[in-house]
């Protein structure tokens, strides 16, 4: 069921086209991947959710309604450029937050407690926010981005200055947002994160949508017939029968023999291992699906051309 959608979103600021008919939908209780290179469009649509700036035109639903001003309410944002006040102490100003995302004081301590304790970070309650490491910081405004439990969450980069034993933290409680009922718009540079969170995702470049749908299908799609195999124990008619199939790399791998092979016209994996089989010992033999870097880099690259 979808919670949120954007339809036909169109933003110019001074002859510069920042979104040109963007259309996208989110549903509840998944993560999405807002997509694209640096200048592509990605801040200003979430801008444009979060209501810091308006559309030229088309609109955006929220719960089956057009986004109006108190939906801001139900919408957590964590940007990309960090905006703690640096003077002010934690604790102060975790209170200070939550209270303008509607929260008593009361009801703002009580789940800060809990969350503070949850990271481990209550000795940095009364510290300045500039006594804290980048990743400090940052926990802080993870915590006061989702504080609320607003219905749509907006990560902008949240794994930006944690080392992997936090960033492993910080996907562990999206995951589990997700799994209570809230739903998340990821935009990131990191594939690998895409992989591992995203259900649906839309890239977009020079103010377009370039890519959408699901990472499987999407991943899928993209295939070029191309298998890895190791092996071992080569008999001497290995090189000749390697002629048969376009090899695209070739390398050892802990004593294997591992190549990257693509399938020619008619050929079918059954084919390639019943002339290889014969003639080595086969350990893996696996079909090669694209990860999200490489695609990104490939869509990219041809909307550039």
């Amino acid at each position: 069921m979808e919670l949120f959608s954007v339809h036909n979103v169109n933003k110019t600021f001074i002859n510069y086209q920042a979104l040109t008919n963007i259309s996208l939908s989110v549903n509840k209780g998944s993560i999405f991947g807002l997509l694209g290179p640096n200048g592509a469009g990605k801040t200003t649509l979430i801008r444009i959710i979060n209501q810091i700036t308006a559309p030229d035109s088309g609109e955006i639903i929220f719960n089956g309604e057009k986004l109006k001003a108190n939906d801001i309410y139900k919408i957590g944002y964590l940007p990309e450029e960090r905006g703690l006040y640096k003077k002010m102490k934690v604790g102060e100003q975790a209170i200070y937050l939550a209270r303008l995302k509607g929260l008593s004081k009361n009801d703002a301590l009580k789940k800060l407690k809990y969350w503070f304790e949850k990271f481990e970070i209550q000795p940095w309650w009364d510290k300045k926010v500039e006594e804290l490491s980048k990743g400090m910081q940052q926990k802080i405004q993870f915590i006061v981005t989702i504080l609320h439990e607003p219905q749509l969450l907006i990560f902008d980069e949240p794994f930006s200055g944690f080392d992997p034993i936090n960033t492993k933290l910080l996907k562990q409680e999206i995951l589990n947002l997700r799994d209570k009922g809230a739903t998340v718009i990821f935009s990131t540079h990191n594939m690998s994160s895409v992989e591992e969170l995203c259900d649906d995702i839309t890239l977009i470049n020079k103010s377009k949508t370039i890519l959408q749908g699901n990472i499987n299908e999407i991943r899928n799609k993209y295939k070029a017939n191309t298998y890895e195999l190791e092996y071992t124990n080569p008999d001497n008619q290995n090189l000749n029968i390697l002629e048969n199939f376009e090899v695209l790399e070739k390398s050892q791998k802990n004593g294997y023999e591992l190549i990257k092979i693509k399938l020619k016209n008619g050929q079918t994996p059954n084919t390639v291992l019943n002339k290889l089989l014969p003639h080595v010992d086969i350990k893996s033999f696996n079909e090669v699906i694209p990860n999200m870097n490489e695609i990104f880099i490939k869509v990219v690259e041809e909307t550039n051309d």
